[in-house]
């Protein structure tokens, strides 16, 4: 199987595309290229526009290999943490339209030695970038109980954040905690009945975002996307939690990601984006039969004023 097919289909594919307006001969930045099947369709509508992705996960640099030859494609092997800096290194400082899409893809969830799965047994790992040092299972075996609380409690919305965190760490005195499996033994009792699958879910989301840095990530590009984005520019995120899709939210409603608006002297609200989705767009219930991961999925737009 070739590594191409085992990545996620793109989701709300079209609803992205129409999302960016995309001009054929505008220059577009796909954050997360992943797979590659939203930036396929990019290029596919571009004549000599050009297309700058970034990933840092050397499984989807090796998926970039198929456009190496396409001169409209350029390849970041960076976190989009980065965006404002890389984009000045490749001549690209303004921008039509940059796509985020901030999900793990299928092909990093089904590659149980990456950790990711509550479905696989495998060394605790998590790492979107396999090159950094910080891993599921120096966070579990190191952190006091106070701060796993703290990370089970706001990253996952664990309910019982403080009994789950004792029980951590606890059972690591004993014993190193260095599988899914160990962490899935030491929790299974803390886990609500028939709802096993859900709360497991919720403590490796957690879990991942502590590992990745995933919520400041978002923000410093946040931060940055008005900057590189041309006047009229667009800006298309597709979350997958209610923490993501806050920040994304009130950045485009407010400008910042907490507190509210901030005006100028005469009481105009000083923002740099305009909302053009007046709530999150969702996929289709035919999107998400054929493809499960659609189901939790927000799409945002927003312009560059």
């Amino acid at each position: 199987m070739d590594l191409q097919s085992t990545y996620h289909k793109p989701v709300m594919l079209q609803e992205c595309l129409e999302g960016l307006q995309i001009n054929p001969e505008g220059t577009y930045v796909d954050v997360t290229f992943g797979g590659g099947g939203h930036s396929r369709a990019i290029l596919q509508q571009l004549t000599t526009g050009r297309l700058l992705v970034f990933d840092q996960d050397p499984d989807a640099a090796a998926n970039a290999a198929e456009f190496k030859d396409d001169k409209r494609f350029t390849f970041i092997a960076s976190n989009f943490r980065h965006l404002k800096r890389y984009l000045k290194l490749h001549k690209a400082e303004k921008v039509n339209g940059i796509l985020a899409d901030l999900g793990v893809s299928s092909h990093q969830i089904n590659t149980p030695e990456r950790g990711f799965s509550t479905r696989f047994d495998a060394d605790l790992d998590m790492r979107m970038n396999p090159n950094s040092e910080k891993t599921a299972r120096e966070v579990i075996n190191t952190r006091s109980a106070a701060e796993l609380q703290r990370i089970l409690g706001m990253y996952g919305e664990v309910m019982n954040a403080k009994t789950a965190a004792e029980a951590l760490s606890i059972a690591r005195h004993k014993s190193s905690i260095e599988t899914v499996n160990d962490l899935k033994s030491i929790l299974m009792k803390y886990a609500p009945k028939h709802r096993e699958n859900k709360y497991f879910a919720q403590v490796f989301q957690a879990l991942r975002i502590e590992v990745n840095d995933e919520l400041s990530v978002l923000e410093e590009f946040l931060t940055q996307a008005p900057e590189v984005l041309d006047v009229g520019g667009r800006l298309v995120v597709m979350s997958y939690h209610s923490l993501e899709d806050r920040l994304v939210k009130n950045f485009i409603q407010k400008g910042k990601f907490y507190g509210e608006v901030e005006k100028d002297f005469y009481g105009n609200e000083i923002k740099p984006l305009k909302s053009i989705t007046r709530k999150p767009v969702e996929a289709s219930q035919e999107e998400v039969t054929e493809n499960p991961r659609a189901r939790s999925a927000k799409l945002r737009v927003a312009e560059k004023v």
